[in-house]
């Protein structure tokens, strides 16, 4: 029966993504599907075994990506603690009603069972939450950046709650991982020499599988709190992007395993589907706790409110905690299923309010900005630019070479567009004149100063994508000076063509005619010095042409 599980993921998977929605989603459904065909999961235990290696992945994963820095913000630590604690004391005395109105689900459940259910859909996806701003390119917008962290902070409280579930008393030896930071030097030597193929995504397991969540687990710590942390350790490493890359697909494949197990649980009841339905009522509500919270650290409506829709949704940390408190015995069964069906609906919901939230945020956008609390967020509010005649976005090597070379002609009068904080400081500290921004977001368009005298727009971004973007938003300012770019595909020139840039230059075939050019001015050289050591051993040689150059 094995090539039919994997036949019949594939196809749920498959159909579920051709309509717009993530094939998770698909992933429960075959599930269920399985479950109707007669397979029982207890006869599956290397299916079991692959998801709570999914599940663990995803946590190092999590710890590779997890900048510390980010979640001492007080919009991402405070702002998901009290979403946190306002989202279980709102939605336990809805669950109650529910119950008084006679769901059999709820009518039997006591406060502390309510609440874990409550703190179970608290939680918002990380799934969809990074795939929605990746479509839309947003990642390191602001909004972006708060949902990213803001999820992490739901991922570690989920790994708390998995760890004290596991109800054990750690063993002393616990405290020896105290002194891991210590091997730090030695473990990222190791990671130097694994190289960049398959000795890189031994290395990842064996970091996450073994040093994470075997090593804590033998001495009483939940072994996914072992992954977070062991990830974590190695997030400063320069290759750390590259390892979360590496394992992306195990991680993804496994994660398969974990909604298949979910599904597998049984079918959901009408009544399910019904309660299923009623909880997706909460989704408005959490957006609305989390536009209040975020408005209340200073955040513009706006910002708040891309967040919000970002993160109105439920989350599959959600039904990992749903899967231990039926584990455990602390909710009945079907409450592992009921959440599934919950999750997809809210998929369902959410991806269309994503894409609408522009034209939400328009209509009620003079009651929204009522919330903002002045002075702004200084990542939030209005970017001065001064009034320069020339803007390079993107100041990499090839924006800081651009601004060199024109600040030799026309210096006080350039301005660069960096949205690395750290490289802003660095060009700052060279005397650059460079400020803060994204200009792939639609934030950093709708904040930025008018500059009447503008002449020329280098893009000099790294990403097509974010080039294109910022042809639009520069067309949508009216803007009327000169568009230059740097590409490295032909096809990407020609796009940026047809889009209205007056001139582009192509990094690699640029690259080559610099290279022969330095290399036929070496020749040159060359041939002169031949030429001139020539002439000089002539000299010597013939004592007739150094009596006629001493005369």
């Amino acid at each position: 029966m094995e090539p039919g599980i994997l036949i019949i993921t594939l196809i749920c998977g498959m159909l579920v993504s051709r309509i717009g929605l993530p094939p998770l989603i698909g992933y429960l459904v075959a599930g269920f599907v399985l479950f109707v065909l007669g397979i029982d999961k207890e006869s599956l235990p290397l299916l079991q075994e692959l998801a709570s290696l999914g599940v663990t992945l995803l946590l190092f994963a999590i710890g590779l990506k997890l900048d510390i820095r980010s979640l001492f913000k007080a919009e991402v630590w405070a702002g998901s603690s009290v979403h946190l604690v306002l989202s279980i004391v709102v939605f336990v005395p809805i669950l109650k009603l529910f119950g008084l109105l006679g769901l059999s689900q709820l009518t039997s459940l006591n406060l502390e069972q309510l609440t874990l259910i409550a703190f179970a859909l608290s939680f918002s996806s990380t799934v969809f939450a990074v795939k929605v701003l990746e479509d839309k390119g947003d990642v390191q917008s602001l909004y972006g950046r708060v949902a990213i962290g803001i999820l992490i902070m739901q991922d570690i409280f989920a790994v708390l709650f998995l760890t004290i579930s596991k109800g054990d008393v750690p063993s002393v030896w616990a405290f020896a991982l105290l002194l891991l930071p210590l091997a730090k030097p030695l473990i990222y030597k190791a990671f130097d020499r694994v190289g960049h193929g398959e000795l890189l995504v031994l290395f990842g397991l064996v970091m996450a599988l073994v040093v994470g969540a075997w090593l804590f687990e033998s001495v009483g710590l939940k072994p996914d709190l072992g992954a977070l942390i062991i990830g974590i350790l190695l997030a400063g490493h320069k290759k750390s992007s590259e390892l979360a890359k590496s394992l992306f697909y195990f991680k993804e494949l496994f994660l398969v395993a974990f909604f298949l197990t979910i599904g597998l649980n049984g079918l959901p009841t009408v009544s399910d589907i019904v309660l299923a339905a009623l909880l997706v009522l909460l989704v408005p509500l959490k957006i609305l706790l989390f536009v209040y919270i975020l408005t209340r650290f200073k955040l513009r409506s706006r910002t708040s409110m891309l967040g919000s829709f970002n993160l109105g949704n439920f989350s599959e940390f959600g039904l990992i905690v749903a899967a231990v408190a039926t584990y455990k015995g602390w909710l009945p069964p079907e409450w592992l299923v009921i959440i599934a069906v919950a999750l997809s609906f809210s998929f369902l919901l959410a991806a269309p309010l994503n894409a609408t939230v522009g034209n939400i945020y328009q209509r009620f956008q003079q009651r929204l900005i009522k919330l903002e609390k002045s002075p702004l967020h200084p990542e939030d509010r209005p970017i001065a630019i001064g009034n320069p005649r020339f803007l390079i976005l993107g100041m990499g090597r090839i924006g800081s070479g651009a601004y060199d070379e024109l600040r030799e002609q026309f210096d006080g009068e350039i301005l660069g567009i960096e949205h690395k904080q750290d490289l802003v400081d660095l060009h700052k500290a060279k005397g650059r004149n460079v400020v803060q921004g994204d200009a792939a977001d639609t934030d950093f368009w709708e904040k930025l100063d008018r500059a009447p005298n503008l002449e020329l727009v280098l893009l000099a971004m790294p990403h097509h994508a974010g080039n294109m973007f910022a042809v639009e938003q520069l067309k949508k300012l009216n803007y009327q000076g000169k568009i230059s770019a740097i590409v490295q595909y032909s096809d990407d020139a020609a796009a940026l063509r047809e889009s209205g840039v007056h001139s582009v230059y192509n990094l690699y075939e640029a690259a080559g005619a610099g290279f022969v050019d330095h290399v036929i001015y070496e020749l040159l050289q060359d041939s002169e010095k031949n030429a001139a050591q020539a002439e000089e051993t002539a000299q010597v040689a013939d004592p007739k042409i150094n009596a006629e150059s001493n005369s």
